[in-house]
């Protein structure tokens, strides 16, 4: 059998104890690519792309972080990062107080076995050619060779349930499934080893809404039961609203605020996050109507020629020249921090 995750806490909130020690621990993550312009010539530098740029928190055993941000933000990348996928050019992570950064493929293969993902596309993630029954059960066979087939067997029936999957459909292909259904099949796959962190890299952007509430449902309710801690990346401010404990906002590879989800929906304070959660829409149609959206100016800066100073100036309202010169650190409480030069987080109190 394979031990039961004995970090499971799911009735307490880490947030709230500042004694505990983080699970996953981020500091100053860069993650860069050597780019070849169209129109240089052989002998020129490729240009460096900072597709993430100094990033830093730290994730409790239990706690749901999500991430929010443009498309080329920078968000699949740091999940790449920290899974060991792409390698950070410099910075620290740290999982279960293990240095990930510069660690061997051979270190990777063993720590990933308690760091999981689950992918955007469902269908795209699974193999074709495998059945549903194999799919699930490779992790297994991987990690634990000696394993006997009736174990095996009974733990991916097990899981199958476990995920809202029929246990007399192990047989079949990943095309005889839906949407909903292959990435349930993906969960089942990162689930089976009990894992402490599971990375979900936009799980639900491709599937109904309807689907959506399912899977988001289906995700807590086994958070809840085995303790796992997730990282959830999406473009739906108000699903990461609904699954977050806190929120990461980056623009162009920059965290630019983090805090408690209560902080950031209540209280925004850098001036691309209040233009993020303006669009948000809200149940209440006459607040709908009547609400002011703050819409960005601008186009979004190309990733290798970034602005200086800070990020977000060429498109920000507040921006002085000031903003050129000094490229902002996140500030603020343990609650709520932001990377602004001209809005600073004060004493911010627990938004309910």
């Amino acid at each position: 059998m394979i031990p039961s995750n004995s970090n499971s806490n799911s009735n307490s909130n880490p947030i709230h104890s500042g004694s505990d020690t983080p699970l996953l621990q981020v500091k100053e993550v860069v993650t860069s690519f050597d780019i070849k312009q169209k129109g240089s010539y052989f002998w020129q530098k490729p240009a460096t792309l900072k597709a993430v740029n100094g990033v830093s928190f730290d994730l409790f055993a239990g706690e749901t972080l999500g991430v929010v941000g443009e498309s080329g933000c920078g968000k699949s990348t740091l999940a790449r990062t920290i899974i060991g996928l792409v390698k950070a050019r410099s910075g620290s992570i740290k999982f279960n107080g293990e240095e990930l950064v510069g660690s061997s493929k051979k270190q990777m293969r063993l720590k990933r076995k308690d760091i999981q993902m689950i992918f955007q596309d469902p269908l795209a993630s699974l193999n074709p050619r495998m059945t549903v029954g194999d799919i699930i059960a490779e992790p297994l066979r991987t990690y634990y060779p000696k394993m006997a087939k009736s174990e095996v067997d009974a733990q991916v029936r097990e899981m199958m349930e476990k995920v809202g999957l029929l246990a007399n459909q192990v047989n079949r292909y990943p095309h005889e499934f839906s949407g909903g259904q292959c990435q349930r099949i993906g969960i089942a796959r990162a689930l089976i080893l009990r894992p402490k962190l599971i990375i979900c890299d936009e799980p639900v952007s491709a599937l109904d809404v309807s689907i959506q509430a399912q899977v988001i449902n289906l995700l807590q309710d086994v958070q809840q039961e085995m303790g796992l801690a997730l990282i959830f990346i999406a473009h739906d401010l108000s699903v990461v609203k609904h699954i977050s404990d806190r929120v990461l906002v980056m623009y162009l590879g920059n965290a630019v605020e983090l805090g408690k989800g209560g902080a950031i929906y209540g209280q925004p304070t850098h001036p691309y996050t209040k233009a993020l959660m303006s669009a948000v829409p809200i149940p209440d149609p006459e607040i709908e109507r009547n609400k002011t959206i703050e819409l960005l100016e601008g186009d979004l800066p190309s990733p290798i020629n970034p602005p200086s100073g800070c990020v977000f100036r060429t498109r920000c309202p507040i921006a002085d020249e000031g903003c050129a010169q000094t490229k902002p650190k996140l500030e603020g409480t343990a609650e709520h921090q932001v990377a602004c030069l001209k809005n600073k987080v004060a004493d911010i109190h627990e938004v309910a």
